[in-house]
């Protein structure tokens, strides 16, 4: 457990950090943009520079590798991925490394795919969540791209570590945030690798989605009353007769730009409260 004093000294000197970098270099140099804004490529000295005195907030994208109909075993990394790297800028974040294995579900029959368990999972993002506040951020936001029970381990670390080290955590299920704009778009509702899932993926990697694999049969819904193991379809709709993928370009670009903009608003009004509110500071 996190001593409270320690917790104490940890903010008190990021705010003397803060101080100190603006009394040194001016508004200035300041506000001019990082060499980049992934923390893979940054070096200590700039990261240094930059954390916390010039950002506060990391984005931390999460998923696995599973199958997704015709999609990329690892659509649920590349889409938090990109989600992150679209809004790091308007944010003023770092986008950390992603996590590309994940809780994988009933699907781990399914080649390609690899599961890691609850325990090993959640000894892991916590030790990950628990560095980037180490490191200064003040706002941990998790972008996460797979759901199953890896939602609610997130859900659960990301609040225990803000509480023991005092920092502000937030975990982001892209999907259910733009549930709404799924039926704006389609007309109804999603499903894994379904009509949401398979647009946003075209619209960051088309050559790796594969329409001339797709049939309609790949498709299943949930059947209330029935777990079966492994699940058949790899394609898993929400309700059953909605949301069987379009593959339409056009389509799959207006619900990209509209997911991030939704991601973006809700990100930066949680970032806006915690501010008001002085919480944390």
């Amino acid at each position: 457990m996190a001593c409270p004093a320690a917790s104490l000294l940890t903010h008190a000197a990021r705010a003397f950090a803060a101080l100190l970098f603006a009394a040194v270099t001016g508004l200035h140099a300041s506000a001019q943009e990082p060499t980049t804004r992934e923390m893979n490529l940054l070096g200590w000295q700039e990261f240094a520079e930059l954390v916390p005195a010039r950002i506060e907030t990391v984005l931390l994208p999460t998923g696995t590798l599973e199958a997704h109909g015709v999609l990329p075993n690892g659509s649920d990394n590349v889409a938090p991925e990109a989600m992150a790297r679209a809004l790091a800028a308007r944010l003023n974040a770092l986008v950390a490394p992603t996590l590309n294995y994940g809780v994988t579900g009933d699907l781990d029959a399914f080649p390609g795919t690899f599961r890691v368990s609850e325990a090993a999972y959640e000894a892991f993002i916590e030790d990950v969540i628990t560095g980037l506040a180490g490191n200064g951020f003040l706002n941990i936001v998790v972008i996460n791209g797979h759901g199953g029970p890896q939602t609610a381990v997130l859900n659960r670390v990301a609040a225990r570590v803000g509480r023991e080290y005092r920092v502000r955590t937030l975990v982001t299920n892209w999907w259910t945030l733009a549930s709404d704009i799924t039926f704006d778009v389609f007309g109804e509702d999603g499903g894994h690798a379904g009509n949401n899932e398979s647009a946003y993926v075209q619209a960051i990697v088309p050559d790796r989605v594969h329409p001339d694999r797709y049939e309609p049969d790949m498709a299943s819904a949930s059947v209330a009353g029935a777990t079966p193991y492994p699940f058949p379809s790899s394609i898993i709709l929400y309700q059953a007769g909605q949301g069987y993928p379009t593959f339409d370009a056009e389509q799959a670009r207006t619900y990209f730009e509209r997911v991030n903009q939704r991601m973006g608003d809700v990100i930066e009004e949680t970032i806006r409260l915690w501010d008001l509110a002085g919480l944390f500071r």
